[in-house]
């Protein structure tokens, strides 16, 4: 009897010092991205906010005043040299961090390309004084400089560098591949003298602000992928005119408009199984321009 008691003693013990297998794991720390300023000693304009906190919470990111890039690196077996700056949407008063952010940049990974996720001043957030065509796309204009001025780092061919934006980051878009750069924007260092248009542009749901864009800029902009819903009451509009625009022009451009579709479908968020394979048709036009593909070295 005591040898029974002194094993059932011995095992309660043992059950009370090992993790119950149903104990809830410990919570997962958020992920964490490494950020690159894109101006190190700020960015022209920022005046007296430099250094403020950015607030986040959920999917969303705003009050940003020293806009950055996050890279996500192509898996080596898999890289193609091919990079594109993603540039999530939100009205200009929030960025949309994580459904047209983080996770755009990981399937871009998928099809051996790195990808920048870019965090820009925000003109619509109350309070701000920025401006979108100021502002936000010398933020935008820089990350292309900047992706260029470090290509060899990441293993980039810095002529195969795009740009895709989503609604307001499509817009954004727009003006820095379809718009000149104003005059007497300040250079701060050598990365400025580099160009700041896009190789292609890759323009989802994109706003109305810059449609039509100058003819003489147009004209030169660089090859575009435009994707949208017919019943987008903000964007099908202006994606159907742009591409227009484009096509007039002489600029290689291919657009998709979706049946019975509004806005924000974003890469998986849908019912319908045309939006959900849109992807693939970017995936496509993207190989069939050569962007997917290594070029061979200049001698």
């Amino acid at each position: 009897m005591q040898l029974r008691r002194s094993a059932l003693a011995l095992l309660l013990a043992s059950l009370i010092a090992a993790p119950a297998a149903s104990q809830d794991p410990a919570p997962e720390r958020p992920p964490h991205y490494d950020h690159i300023p894109l101006w190190p000693n700020g960015a022209p304009g920022v005046g007296r906010r430099r250094g403020e906190a950015e607030v986040a919470r959920d999917y969303w990111v705003r009050n940003i005043h020293d806009p950055s890039l996050i890279p996500f690196p192509a898996p080596a077996g898999k890289r193609n040299g091919a990079a594109i700056v993603v540039l999530p949407g939100g009205g200009h008063k929030l960025l949309v961090w994580t459904n047209e952010g983080t996770k755009v940049a990981t399937a871009l990974n998928r099809a051996g390309m790195t990808a920048f996720v870019l965090k820009y001043r925000l003109a619509n957030e109350p309070g701000s004084a920025y401006t979108v065509e100021g502002d936000a796309a010398d933020d935008a204009r820089r990350a292309i400089r900047w992706v260029r001025a470090h290509a060899a780092e990441y293993g980039i061919d810095p002529t195969r560098v795009g740009m895709m934006g989503f609604s307001a980051g499509g817009e954004l878009v727009t003006q820095v591949a379809d718009h000149p750069e104003p005059a007497g924007r300040p250079r701060t260092d050598a990365i400025d003298s580099l160009s700041a248009r896009p190789d292609f542009q890759v323009l989802v749901f994109p706003g109305p602000r810059g449609v039509p864009a100058p003819a003489p800029a147009i004209a030169a902009a660089p090859p575009a992928f435009l994707v949208a819903g017919s019943r987008d009451e903000c964007c099908a509009a202006p994606t159907v005119a742009l591409y227009e625009q484009l096509r007039r022009a002489g600029v290689s451009a291919e657009l998709h408009m979706y049946a019975d579709s509004g806005h924000a479908f974003n890469l998986d968020e849908s019912e319908r199984l045309s939006i959900l394979h849109w992807p693939d048709r970017l995936y496509d036009w993207l190989a069939d321009g050569g962007w997917l593909s290594p070029r061979p070295a200049k001698r």
